[in-house]
C-alpha cells in the first residue's frame, strides 16, 4: 500500500457514512494525498474512491503520477464534481474552511444544493488533514533534511559574499541562485537579507540599501525541495561588534539554546515558549520579542504546530519545529536565531548543523 493511500484511508475515519464526501482544493493538501503537485484541480474522496480532478493540462502528467486515485480531466471542476456526487448518492460534502474563499463556498453551495447535496464548511476537514501532517513520514524527514542541507551548503557559501558596500537585495539573489545551483527547486519564502537598523524588523525586506562596517547582518532562509521547506536564520556582524551587540546576541543564543533543550515528546509547545521568553524577560528585553518562538515546517513552510504562548499542542514524535526567539531594538538592530528540529521521545534532531556563536566576517 501506498504512504498516499494510508493517508488517505486515515482521513476517511471522518466519514462517518456513505452519504459523505471530502472535497480537497489546497495545493499542498491535494499533493499530500495524492503524490502529484501543482494540479490547480482538486480531490474527491468518498468512503470508496479517491478522484483527482484535473484540466486538460496536468493529465498526463497526473495519470503517471498520482497514486491510489482515479484521475479525471475536467472542463468545469463544479459540473463534474456534481456528477461524482450524484454517482455516489452524495447528500453531504465536506469543505477545507482554512483553505475555500467565501465567493467559492458560495458557489458551491449554489451549485451542489442543485443536486441535493449539503455543504459542511466547519474545521473538521482542515482539522484532520492538519493531525495527519503534522506527524512526518520518512520520507518527508529525508526531504526536509535535504532541504536544510541545500540551505547551509548555500549560507556557507554566501558568507564570503557579505561585506560592506554590498546591498541587501545583491545578497538575497546571490543566496536564491546558490540555492537553485545547490539542488533546491525554489526557495521557501521571499528570503530575509537586512542590514544595520532594518535587522530590527522580524520580517525587513531587503533593499538597495548597503552593507556598513559594524552593522548585525541577518538571513532568514529556506529552500524548497521536492514541495518541503526548510527555514533557518542566523544573525552576523560584518567587521566589527559593539558590546551591546554581543550582549544581545548572547541573550537570544541563551534563549535559543534553553528552549531547544525543552524539546521532547510529551511537552506542551506554549511551555517551549515559556522558556524563551523568560529568559528574554528576565534579561529586560521581553517587549522587545513579539512573535512566538516557532511553527511547525513542511509542505508549509508555518504550519502546525505553533510554539507560542497559546499553543496547546503536545509535542509529539516526528513533529518537526523551528525554534526561533529574537530581539529587536526598534532603530538600532535586532537578533534573531533559527534552527529547525525534529520532535524526539528523549529530546530532538537538529536539522541545523552550522555553528550558532557570533560570526564576524
Amino acid at each position: 500500500m501506498s504512504v498516499q493511500k494510508r493517508r488517505i484511508n486515515n482521513l476517511r475515519k471522518i466519514i462517518d457514512d456513505n452519504s459523505v464526501a471530502l472535497l480537497i482544493t489546497g495545493e499542498n493538501n491535494i499533493y499530500y494525498f495524492s503524490g502529484f503537485q501543482k494540479s490547480e484541480g482538486a480531490m474527491l474522496v468518498t468512503r470508496d474512491e479517491s478522484y483527482l480532478l484535473v484540466d486538460f493540462r496536468y493529465v498526463e502528467a497526473a495519470t503517471k503520477t498520482a497514486c491510489d486515485c482515479k484521475v479525471i480531466e475536467f472542463k468545469s471542476l463544479v459540473d463534474e464534481v456534481k456528477a461524482l456526487l450524484q454517482k455516489h448518492d452524495i447528500k453531504t460534502l465536506i469543505l477545507e474552511s482554512d483553505v475555500v474563499t467565501v465567493s467559492k463556498y458560495n458557489k458551491y453551495v449554489r451549485a451542489f444544493n442543485e443536486v441535493g447535496v449539503s455543504i459542511v464548511s466547519d474545521d473538521t476537514l482542515s482539522k484532520a488533514i492538519s493531525n495527519l501532517r503534522i506527524i512526518k513520514s520518512e520520507e518527508e524527514i529525508a526531504f526536509i533534511s535535504e532541504a536544510q542541507r541545500i540551505t547551509e551548503m548555500s549560507y556557507n557559501e554566501v558568507l564570503n559574499f557579505i561585506k560592506p558596500g554590498i546591498s541587501e537585495k545583491t545578497v538575497a539573489n546571490e543566496l536564491e541562485y546558490l540555492m537553485k545551483k545547490n539542488g533546491a527547486e525554489g526557495i521557501s519564502f521571499d528570503l530575509i537579507t537586512i542590514t544595520g537598523k532594518k535587522t530590527s524588523l522580524p520580517h525587513g525586506v531587503p533593499s538597495d540599501d548597503v552593507i556598513n562596517e559594524g552593522d548585525f547582518f541577518t538571513m532568514d532562509i529556506g529552500a524548497l525541495y521536492n514541495g518541503y521547506h526548510s527555514d533557518m536564520t542566523r544573525t552576523v556582524a560584518v567587521k566589527s561588534c559593539s558590546n551591546e551587540q554581543r550582549e544581545i546576541y548572547d541573550i537570544v543564543l541563551k534563549a535559543q539554546i534553553s528552549a531547544l533543550n525543552a524539546v521532547k515528546s510529551g511537552v506542551k509547545a506554549c511551555d517551549v515558549d515559556k522558556i524563551a521568553r523568560d529568559i528574554i524577560t528576565d534579561a529586560g528585553y521581553g517587549e522587545n520579542f513579539g512573535h512566538s518562538t516557532g511553527h511547525g515546517v513542511g509542505l508549509d513552510i508555518h504550519e502546525a504546530p505553533f510554539v507560542s504562548p497559546k499553543g496547546e499542542t503536545i509535542l509529539s514524535d516526528n513533529m518537526i519545529i523551528t525554534i526561533e526567539p529574537g530581539i529587536y531594538l526598534e532603530n538600532k538592530f535586532g537578533v534573531r536565531i533559527e534552527d529547525m528540529v525534529m520532535v524526539q521521545n528523549n529530546g530532538f534532531r537538529n536539522f541545523a548543523t552550522l555553528d550558532k556563536e557570533l560570526i564576524i566576517v
